[in-house]
């Protein structure tokens, strides 16, 4: 007992850099109080006590504003930030060092009996006021972003924005490279590029290079050809793009970041 209350109070301190001490933890933070009476709302409900179980639950709810149903199944390490407005649905199951802003709702879409709410494994993350609704499983490691609404299985590792939720897929490490290649061969500077950005924007720029890559690729192989046949039209240089030219752009889109 005492060593998954010591548990539960480092989990705080890894997750939160506001948590100064652990007498603190033990008295200002809803979240940990509604996973330890979820703990003994639960063992009432495995030992056929529900409606006790209810009862302890409801009272959790009342003092934390955080309803976890008590046949729901919680990992170690849950970490519920703030927490207001959380609500947890019976055949929920939760992995290890899993986290939860304030507002999120694991729920269902049907009135059937059995599974009807949402698997997360180890590791995953869930931003504020996001809503998470069916019997699917979000992989481990897995984001959904704040307010999303999300009804399908999430893959492992993956991130998950908007309404509905959307996965976004993140270019491997070479598709990168060659981006910023073909980027910085054309004289373009791809600020606008970055992994962290799923912006339509930058998305579409992406995809013009990963084109230009192509057409380049072609390119050079048409010019080899050419020359195999003695033409030297390729020997001619391709005029370069002033980063002058650019330079508007670059100011208009640092003055909005800034």
């Amino acid at each position: 007992m005492f060593e998954r209350l010591r548990e539960d109070i480092q989990s705080v301190f890894h997750r939160d850099p506001a948590a100064r001490n652990a007498f603190e933890v033990l008295t200002c933070y809803p979240g940990m109080h509604a996973i330890w009476i979820h703990r003994l709302s639960s063992a009432l409900w495995g030992m056929g006590w529900k409606w006790l179980a209810r009862l302890v639950s409801n009272f959790g709810r009342w003092l934390t504003g955080i309803e976890i149903h008590p046949g729901a199944k919680v990992g170690r390490r849950f970490f519920i930030d703030h927490g207001m407005g959380i609500v947890i649905g019976e055949t929920a199951e939760i992995g290890n060092d899993v986290t939860l802003y304030q507002g999120v709702t694991l729920g269902g879409t049907s009135w059937n009996k059995g599974k009807r709410h949402p698997t997360l494994e180890d590791g995953v993350v869930v931003g504020a006021g996001a809503k998470v609704l069916g019997p699917f499983t979000v992989g481990a490691g897995a984001k959904i972003g704040s307010n999303a609404v999300v009804t399908k299985a999430v893959p492992a590792g993956a991130t998950v924005v908007g309404i509905p939720g959307r996965i976004i897929v993140k270019s491997d490490d070479e598709q990168d490279a060659k981006r910023k290649a073909m980027a910085e061969k054309i004289g373009f500077d791809a600020y606008g590029v970055g992994e962290d950005m799923p912006d339509p924007v930058a998305r579409a720029i992406g995809q013009l290079l990963d084109h230009l890559q192509a057409v380049d690729g072609r390119l050079e192989g048409m010019c080899g050809a050419l020359k195999d046949l003695g033409s030297n039209y390729c020997a001619k240089d391709l005029p370069e793009l002033r980063e002058e030219d650019f330079a508007c752009v670059k100011d208009k889109d640092e003055s909005k970041a800034g």
